[in-house]
Formats: structure tokens, sequence, C-alpha cells
């Protein structure tokens, strides 16, 4: 599914704003580059029932690619500022701080 006038997002998506079935919550609007498959996903679950192939997580030294795309306004924003707010740094919409809980599923965070 593609939100409104911004990268293609794939998943389970249930909104123009990348939330999808098994995330959507008002902050849940992050899409999230998996560098494994280089493709857009809402969350792991989502990548793994599309994908036939294991997350690769972004290491430390990579955290400067623009990796987590913001749902609201489709602002790409990289790793390491993602990791450093909870809010898009263009239009201010916060990002759901639960997402912690998974970070290393995505990221290789010692």
């Amino acid at each position: 599914m593609r939100s409104s006038a911004m990268k293609f997002v794939y998943g389970e998506l249930v909104d123009a704003q990348t939330r999808c079935k098994h995330y959507h919550s008002i902050n849940d609007i992050i899409a999230i580059k998996f560098k494994c498959c280089n493709k857009y996903y809402p969350c792991y679950k989502c990548h793994e029932a599309a994908e036939n192939h294991q997350i690769i997580t972004w290491k430390e030294h990579e955290f400067s690619t623009k990796a987590i795309l913001c749902g609201v306004c489709g602002t790409e924003h990289t790793i390491k500022q993602y990791l450093q707010t909870t809010k898009c740094l263009n239009c201010s919409s916060h990002f759901n701080e639960g997402c912690q809980l998974h970070y290393h599923l995505y990221f290789d965070i010692q």
C-alpha cells in the first residue's frame, strides 16, 4: 500500500499513515526500512508474513542511513535521528514509544 505521496510501504496496512493490523494505535505511524530486503514495513510481523528470509538488523555504523518513514508527512529519518527523538523532526507527530521494546529486532544496539 502506498501512503499518500510517500515511499511504498509493504505489509498489512490498515490506513495511509502506515498503521498495520498488528500495531494501529494513534502513535503507530512509522515504517521501517528493513536492511535485509530494502523494503519499508510497518512492523516485524508484517515483514515475517510477507518475506521468506530472516531479518537482518542495522549495525551501529549504519545508523546514518535513512530507514524510518513518518507515516503522517512522509519524511525519512536516519536511524540515529529516530533513536534520539519521540516525534517526527518535520511535522512533530509523536511516535509510539512502545516501539522501543522491539528495537533489538531492527537495530544492533549494544
